[in-house]
């Protein structure tokens, strides 16, 4: 939530009118932190039942998470106006902020059965 409310003032203190961006922030925000999670509690439900595909089920659904975030973002991708590039850019580092996220969590639940 903090990081929405970063996001938005940079975007006032560089003056970047978001208004005409495909989508909004916080229909960004909500689409990635829903997913984030569901790849939580998906890999948390796995490593309660069986540890072993603790790994495994991260990859399918992070994978599930790439497919959609492509089909999400094929407008932006296909966008020619003045802020197609700051749109492209901004939807990027969002997906790969919210990776690490994920990431770091399931790095931190396989080393718990250590």
């Amino acid at each position: 939530m903090l990081s929405y409310f970063a996001h938005q003032f940079v975007f006032e203190l560089m003056e970047i009118k978001s208004a005409t961006f495909s989508y909004s922030l916080l229909s960004l925000y909500l689409f990635f932190g829903l997913f984030s999670v569901g790849i939580l509690l998906t890999v948390l439900e796995v490593s309660a039942r069986n540890f072993d595909l603790t790994g495994l089920s991260f990859l399918i659904v992070t994978s599930i998470k790439m497919l959609a975030c492509f089909v999400f973002v094929r407008p932006v991708l296909k966008s020619i106006s003045i802020t197609a590039p700051i749109e492209k850019i901004n939807f990027f580092v969002m997906f790969i902020v919210f990776l690490a996220i994920e990431t770091i969590v399931t790095i931190v639940i396989l080393n718990e059965k250590q």
